[in-house]
């Protein structure tokens, strides 16, 4: 197939000043094909890879066929997605730059409807919406078809999945028999055969032959790796390759949840995209990723169309797709436009089948890679440093610091060491952001997985049995019974668990038979009745039970166990060794069992002592940050990503701002860095978190 240029297309000047703006000379093999075929008015059905240019393939001919003096709706074209349609739109404005009087507008849910409204009456010719809110502008008698020249299905397979075939065949059958119908798609299942047969007259099929469905400057690995331990690996891949820009593909809305908020904890810049956040926010998101504002985008499926951001580095398939379909679409957000990309897929046992029919469907093979070690990625990690410092020698662009040096120099440190420690805060200001993946997950210590072959990732055998629990990264469960376990460890982020031990109901014994840890009543002058005096008839069980505080007279070494019911005097009198005692109704433990140490942990919720609010703040909040109050918890399903994801969606701050958060029922606590809490506060105290209108002060 020969190349063209635009310039032998027979496009209009305006269109081709656009394009030369753009950049772009030479026209890609789908839009040499198709724009003449469109230009004379016949339908057509286009197939071709992701990122091949299918957009321009069907705007440049759309944009030919307005007439710029009519206001009427006359090009409609249909998108599954909100993002598709932003893109899609972009492109169109782009493209019309000089051409005078054609509006296009974008139409699709969870935009408002006046500005909506607003564009329709003011006549845009050119309406890019998805099906389901081009069907109610229709209903609403907002948006008139009659004047449709040209109907064009953009990825036409991927709104047939997502169920908008009715939507698809209602909007077709109310626009005019005459009008020109256009199909681009990636791939041509069977339904998208049903509806071209039903709704394109004697269409002419454009399609692509290429080696493989995938991008040939994508390369395309894949790691096989246990499940609970594809985030370890995903943070050293990140590391070893100084990725700064990519897109990580999950299957589910949860996971994408729980990675950003590991990613996040673990100092890397991400946020998510997926399906169940507003329209505001996936807006804010993907404007912060294609300013990279962003390192990482965490995304479902839904995010595998219309995402064109340029310069993305790496794709991971964290999940592998179910379809071999949707693999091509993932990886075609990057590699785009000639550039080269890395696509990596993360794979675990039974999975490896599916690895097989991807290079069947692809007609490519994909590299297995092997798991790069702690040692390696810190290799990478100094010589990455090492390079940053040889080019800016090299380049000289740096201010000198002799007089900081000399005195250094003077208090007698060598110049070795210097350097050693300008090196070393370096590395923390890189790093600090980042740890070294070695100390991010004590599991992975625990179990010896760093100092063994790295092939213990996925070899189960070798890791041992810790259960099945997917994604699970917490550290190794201690095997003794005096050790710590690491969500009480001083330095977890996590509050100290406080258990109350339920203490079974039990007889009172004789001082003589068990140790007393807390000495019994002092002697007095006052000595118990004989053994032959009867307890009175009168006295009911349930006051010897639960007597009266008067009833009691304890002594002021046994003042501090106001919390724990009456003591059985009798039972610590060896004058009654044999004489029976009847169960109370409320047992509790005997006076000469108690221990102080464990009255916190005995007593209930309510009578466990207070630790003050500048006792907990200065003893849990690091230096460098304050720690906030918010009215909200778990009661209102809020978790730890949606608190990062307001704050940076409200202020624009890094996650790294956010240490630690405690949420509980109805409230949380969370420190922030020092110098930012203020504006936190104030921005916060005018937003929702998941709906729910928050106030926030300082703890």
């Amino acid at each position: 197939m020969t190349n063209k240029l635009f310039s032998e297309l027979g496009l209009s000047p305006e269109v081709l000043k656009a394009i030369d703006r753009l950049g772009f000379e030479q026209a890609s093999p789908i839009q040499a094909e198709s724009i003449p075929i469109l230009l004379a008015g016949s339908d057509v059905v286009g197939q071709s890879m992701t990122g091949s240019g299918k957009t321009a393939a069907f705007a440049v001919p759309a944009i030919e066929k307005v007439d710029p003096t009519s206001r009427a709706v006359q090009i409609l074209i249909l998108c599954p997605t909100r993002e598709l349609a932003v893109q899609v739109s972009e492109e169109i404005h782009k493209l019309t730059f000089f051409k005078k009087g054609i509006h296009a507008l974008p139409v699709y849910g969870g935009q408002s409807y006046e500005r909506q409204f607003f564009g329709l009456k003011q006549g845009a010719q050119i309406v890019i919406g998805t099906p389901g809110r081009v069907m109610d502008h229709m209903r609403r008698g907002t948006l008139r078809l009659e004047s449709v020249k040209m109907a064009i299905l953009d990825e036409a397979d991927v709104m047939l999945d997502m169920g908008f075939r009715e939507d698809i065949e209602f909007i077709l059958q109310a626009v005019p028999a005459e009008r020109q119908t256009v199909f681009f798609s990636a791939t041509m299942p069977r339904p998208i055969q049903d509806l071209i047969q039903k709704y394109a007259r004697n269409p002419k099929t454009v399609r692509i032959e290429q080696k493989s469905m995938t991008v040939p400057t994508v390369e395309q690995c894949f790691y096989e790796v246990d499940r609970r331990f594809k985030i370890e690996l995903l943070t050293r891949l990140i590391d070893i390759h100084d990725l700064k820009l990519g897109i990580v593909f999950c299957n589910t809305k949860r996971m994408v949840d729980d990675l950003v908020d590991h990613l996040n904890a673990q100092g890397y810049s991400a946020d998510r995209l997926h399906g169940d956040m507003s329209q505001a926010m996936r807006d804010r998101v993907m404007n912060k990723f294609r300013k990279s504002g962003l390192e990482f985008l965490v995304a479902t499926d839904v995010a595998a169309r219309g995402i064109d951001v340029d310069d993305v580095q790496v794709v991971f398939n964290f999940d592998l797709p179910y379809d071999a379909q949707d693999y091509v679409h993932r990886i075609g957000r990057t590699g785009r436009a000639g550039r080269s990309g890395l696509a990596v897929s993360f794979v675990s046992g039974r999975e490896i089948f599916l690895i097989q029919q991807i290079e069947r469907f692809t007609r490519m093979k994909i590299r297995r890679a092997k798991i790069p070690t702690p040692a390696e990625v810190e290799t990478a990690r100094q010589t990455a440093i090492i390079d940053k410092l040889r080019k800016t020698l090299q380049a000289g662009e740096f201010k000198r610091q002799d007089h900081l040096i000399e005195r250094l120099l003077e208090e007698g440190f060598n110049s070795t060491d210097i350097a050693s420690a300008l090196l070393h805060h370096l590395q923390l200001g890189e790093g600090g952001s980042t740890p070294k993946p070695v100390a991010r997950e004590e599991g992975f210590q625990a179990e010896g997985l760093d100092s063994r072959d790295p092939r213990d990732l996925r070899d189960p055998q070798r890791r041992g049995s810790r259960g099945n629990d997917s994604y699970d990264t917490r550290p190794a469960r201690p095997t003794s019974r005096t050790s710590t376990p690491p969500w009480n460890r001083p330095d977890s982020d996590r509050p100290p668990v406080q258990r109350v031990v339920p203490v079974a109901p039990r007889k009172p014994l004789v001082s003589a038979t068990r140790p007393t840890l807390v000495p019994a009543k002092p002697p007095t002058t006052e000595t118990p009745a004989p053994t032959t005096t009867p307890a009175p008839a009168s006295t009911p069980k349930s006051s010897e039970a639960s007597p009266k505080p008067a009833d009691v007279n304890p002594s002021p070494s046994s003042a501090p166990q106001a919390p724990a019911p009456k003591p059985n005097v009798e039972a610590s009198s060896p004058a009654v060794p044999s004489e029976p005692r009847e169960k109370p109704e409320r047992p509790a433990p005997a006076e000469e069992f108690y221990d102080p140490s464990m009255a916190a942990e005995r007593a209930p919720q309510s009578l466990k002592p207070k630790v003050s609010k500048s006792d907990k703040q200065s003893r849990r909040t690091p230096d460098g940050f304050t720690r906030i109050y918010i009215n909200a918890g778990e009661e209102m399903g809020i978790t730890k990503g949606d608190v990062i994801a307001a704050i940076m969606g409200e202020t624009g701050l890094p996650a790294k701002v956010v240490g630690a958060i405690d949420i509980r029922d109805r409230h949380m606590f969370l420190d922030v860095a020092a110098d930012q809490t203020h504006g936190i506060i104030a921005k916060l105290n005018r937003a929702k978190i998941k709906n729910h209108k928050v106030k926030v002060k300082v703890a």
